[in-house]
């Protein structure tokens, strides 16, 4: 959702307006003239007319709003504004210090409860919902697929009469054809009679076609082969795709692409069709299409492009493996205005591609605690409907996690799996956390994650985002003093990835360059002889006197933080769950506090 408009109805909803806009909740901010006249100063970017206009506009633009101020004023304003839960824009109302938000209009169909969440997750506010699935945790069957990267389809009286049998109570059928089916293991949707076929009495589809039942969530799947005569017109290309779509029963919103050959690159009809579709136009050469198994391979293609299919062994290919071919090729020829002539086949692949619609936020989730969490990584957590991270990392988020949110454990070395695990996930348009302890760009999961990403062709790159958290490094410098008030560094002692010969290396240069060094992954069972032979190393360059801070479990339950000198650290002491901040020559220790002075002895603060 895009970032909506917020507007306050007095001037009291001033610094809240300020807030929201500066950390990016709110692209326009507006004030009644009102209020805006109780301002010192007017700024230049801040919109200034009645309520009922603000109001009005966003309904025209289809638009969601966050106004701050008085329920009823608002429930007064929008009343003439209303027409119906599939048309109304979402509007969020909250109190000027932000504690109490209500998605009052729009909350499923129009994303208001997700704004709300997004918005109590950055402010540390709660969110007031008093909907039949919410407060029985059950899944809104009308929204829960737009975190999944699914399109909707069916009419809005379909999904009125859905919500309103699953608010009766019974178990509802659904059939799912295509798609992950990991919403399933989510708390709300464990209870759902789930078929692969359809039967009798089927209230939800979640697959390809347009008809079966009512209502339908749509993966992105069908990937739709297209031949054409050079310089085809574009009704003509429009045409024999809808076309093509209808007889074969199948729906336009489980559409995930074009493909064609390459010699089809520059076909303006055919690149002006995908762009106005916003689909992704995949080609192939001819070679490589010449060694798809067709149903119906064409000699008078093979002459003219080198391969015997276009539409059928291209829609195949882009489909990957495991494709199906549902529509074998269909040609249509110009009518009226028309020009040239236009094949068409559909295939569908085993995994939606939706990149488009994905979101992968690379998440820090702190030292432990929960108070620890930046509202920026709070949020990120708010918005994806799939958690993944090491099973630890999660069990600390639990008590964050709603009843539609999956978390998926991954093994604590299998790093790369997890990251490529989430990452196709979120290309598939699913709204994915990839969790990580401290902060994911120190040590964690977001370097990796971004190669893999880079990997990818532009097209089916979800949207990236690194959201920073709190690391063990600033924790333990806090809980000590402190002790990173001059130049510092950080050395992980692992060789799991990094040889020995390097680890070194930068131990050495860090030693000589009198930094303060914080040493993380100091010691495990099957390490542990690296810290010794780094503690050898600095007292090369360090009298025995340098003070040591050893945090163990910070931001947990057990944390313990003591302070020790370089010369009587002891590392059987020291465990995986352990960082040291090591001092350089001017560190000292002094009631109990470790402090770096900001400067040499001699030098002066100007």
């Amino acid at each position: 959702m895009e970032a909506p408009l917020a507007l306050g109805l007095s001037v009291s909803a001033w610094p809240l307006l300020q807030q929201l806009q500066q950390a990016g909740q709110a692209d326009r901010v507006g004030l009644t003239p009102l209020a805006a006249a109780a301002l010192q100063t007017t700024p230049s970017d801040l919109l200034v007319a009645p309520a009922a206009e603000f109001l009005s506009d966003q309904w025209r633009r289809g638009e969601p709003t966050i106004v701050i101020g008085a329920m009823g004023a608002v429930t007064r304003l929008i009343a003439p504004l209303l027409s119906g839960k599939q048309n109304d824009p979402a509007v969020v109302v909250m109190d000027a210090h932000g504690q109490n938000i209500v998605p009052l209009i729009g909350g499923h169909a129009a994303g208001a409860e997700q704004l709300a969440h997004a918005l109590a997750a950055a402010l540390g506010g709660q969110v007031v919902l008093t909907g039949d699935a919410a407060s029985q945790e059950r899944l809104a069957l009308d929204a829960f697929g737009e975190a999944w990267g699914w399109v909707r389809g069916g009419t809005p009286k379909a999904w009125h009469d859905l919500m309103l049998s699953q608010a009766s109570g019974p178990n509802l059928k659904v059939v799912q054809q295509t798609g992950t089916d990991l919403w399933r293991s989510s708390t709300a949707g464990q209870h759902f009679g789930v078929t692969a076929d359809s039967e009798h009495g089927i209230a939800l589809a979640i697959g390809p076609r347009s008809d079966g039942a009512p209502c339908r969530w749509h993966p992105a799947t069908l990937w739709i082969g297209i031949g054409c005569e050079r310089l085809s017109s574009l009704a003509l290309i429009q045409r024999a795709v809808d076309r093509s779509l209808q007889s074969a029963g199948l729906a336009k919103e489980a559409v995930a692409g074009i493909s064609s050959i390459e010699a089809k690159g520059d076909e303006p009809a055919l690149l002006e069709f995908c762009e106005h579709q916003n689909w992704p136009l995949r080609l192939f050469g001819a070679a490589a299409l010449a060694d798809v198994a067709v149903p119906t391979p064409s000699e008078v293609v093979k002459a003219e492009m080198g391969t015997a299919s276009v539409a059928e062994a291209s829609a195949l290919l882009a489909s990957g493996d495991g494709a199906q071919l549902l529509q074998s090729k269909r040609i249509f020829h110009a009518e009226g205005g028309e020009q040239g002539a236009v094949t068409v086949a559909i295939a569908e692949a085993a995994h939606p591609l939706a990149a488009s619609k994905g979101e992968l936020h690379l998440v820090g989730s702190g030292p432990g605690s929960l108070q620890l969490l930046t509202a920026d990584a709070r949020t990120a957590l708010s918005r994806s409907v799939l958690w993944v991270g090491y099973g630890l990392y999660l069990d600390l988020l639990e008590p964050l996690r709603r009843c539609d949110q999956v978390r998926l454990d991954g093994q604590l070395t299998r790093e790369r799996d997890r990251c490529w695990q989430a990452l196709d996930l979120a290309r598939q348009g699913a709204r994915v956390a990839l969790i990580s302890s401290g902060d994911s760009g120190i040590y964690g999961m977001a370097g990796l994650a971004l190669e893999l990403w880079m990997d990818l062709p532009e097209t089916e790159r979800p949207r990236f985002q690194v959201h920073p958290g709190l690391s063990a490094l600033q924790l333990a410098a806090a809980r000590a003093g402190a002790p990173l008030m001059h130049d510092f560094c950080t050395i992980s002692l692992s060789d799991r990835l990094t040889p020995w010969q390097v680890i070194e290396r930068r131990i050495e240069a860090a030693a000589s360059g009198d930094f303060v060094v914080a040493i993380y992954n100091p010691r495990s069972r099957d390490r542990n002889w690296q810290l010794t032979r780094a503690q050898e190393i600095l007292l090369c360059a360090r009298p025995e006197t340098t003070p040591v801070v050893m945090a163990r479990q910070l931001g947990r339950s057990d944390e313990h933080v003591s302070l020790h000198s370089l010369g009587n650290l002891r590392p059987e002491d020291v465990d995986m769950l352990t960082v040291l901040v090591i001092g350089n020559s001017s560190s000292r220790v002094q009631d109990g506090r470790m402090v770096t002075p900001r400067g040499y002895p001699g030098a002066t603060l100007n």
